[in-house]
């Protein structure tokens, strides 16, 4: 993926004379769009953002869905499609390594990942039951290809409180949380009366007739009482998965030095080094991203 770590490989190599002026020129003019005629691919993304352009598969034929994919993945180590069904994945799997692409039947998401990097700790999505499934999986995954380990804990809904109260140890601990919710929408402002830590509440469309596809546990999260608490579309796994990144990769910085006896010099420069190796990997910490 051209993150700004390879464009300053790129750069040293021209720097060293180990690069002709012309051929870096030439990459680095490929980044920005790609027309396909019924798609304009943003490869320039990568490097703004620090995550290739995703995939929002709904609505695109399974052809268009595959070109896509295969042109993406010429150019970036990492490709994430969300709202794939299994004839999108068959016809990417056409046109890109059968090995290299992974489906997720739950999470209905397809993913490339050539640059697995290690995970950082600090994120639980939460499920209120087994139905989000599909929605919690796609924060998940989303996490963890941008470089985060998503702790999961499902099926602790307002239904069964005891549950959520055996495991508050752990979500007390996260830096963020992603909780998800149908029905009713309770979970997200139980758990935000619980805990110090941003809450990204994500309703989904599960539930009966009066839930209006997620509308009554959207409205119920909007009007939550808990502090902290911010609340993403019906459904968009997505979009907590982003933010949560985010939240975490700030935290993560926050953190560093403190606690620790160092001046605030060595925190300082600490932070820094932190920042700059963030940039580096590319694991999509450096900015949010929209769909294609």
């Amino acid at each position: 993926m051209w993150d700004r770590h390879k464009m300053r490989g790129l750069l040293q190599q021209v720097a060293e004379g180990k690069r002709p002026v012309e051929d870096a020129l030439a990459d680095i003019c490929a980044l920005n769009t790609e027309n396909l005629d019924f798609a304009r691919l943003d490869h320039h993304r990568g490097l703004r953002q620090g995550f290739a352009e995703v995939v929002y598969c709904a609505g695109k034929t399974p052809e268009q869905v595959g070109r896509i994919f295969s042109h993406l993945a010429q150019r970036h180590d990492k490709v994430l499609g969300t709202r794939a069904t299994q004839e999108h994945y068959l016809a990417a799997k056409d046109k890109v390594s059968g090995s290299e692409l992974h489906y997720h039947e739950i999470a209905k998401t397809l993913w490339i990942n050539r640059q697995p990097s290690a995970r950082k700790s600090g994120v639980v999505v939460l499920a209120a039951g087994t139905a989000d499934l599909p929605v919690a999986e796609e924060a998940a995954i989303t996490l963890e290809l941008m470089g985060n380990e998503a702790e999961r804990i499902y099926d602790i809904g307002v239904s069964g409180l005891h549950r959520l109260l055996d495991v508050l140890p752990a979500i007390q601990k996260a830096n963020v949380l992603v909780a998800v919710a149908g029905m009713e929408g309770a979970l997200p402002s139980v758990v935000g009366g619980l805990v110090s830590i941003p809450v990204i509440a994500v309703p989904t469309s599960v539930g009966y007739g009066t839930g209006v596809g997620g509308l009554a546990a959207m409205l119920g999260m909007l009007n939550s009482c808990a502090s902290g608490l911010a609340v993403v579309n019906i459904d968009n796994g997505f979009g907590a998965g982003c933010i949560a990144a985010r939240i975490n990769a700030m935290a993560l910085v926050k953190t560093v030095g403190q606690s620790d006896g160092k001046n605030p010099m060595a925190r300082s420069v600490e932070r820094k080094t932190l920042r700059k190796a963030q940039a580096e990997q590319g694991d999509g910490i450096s900015g949010f991203r929209g769909l294609n």
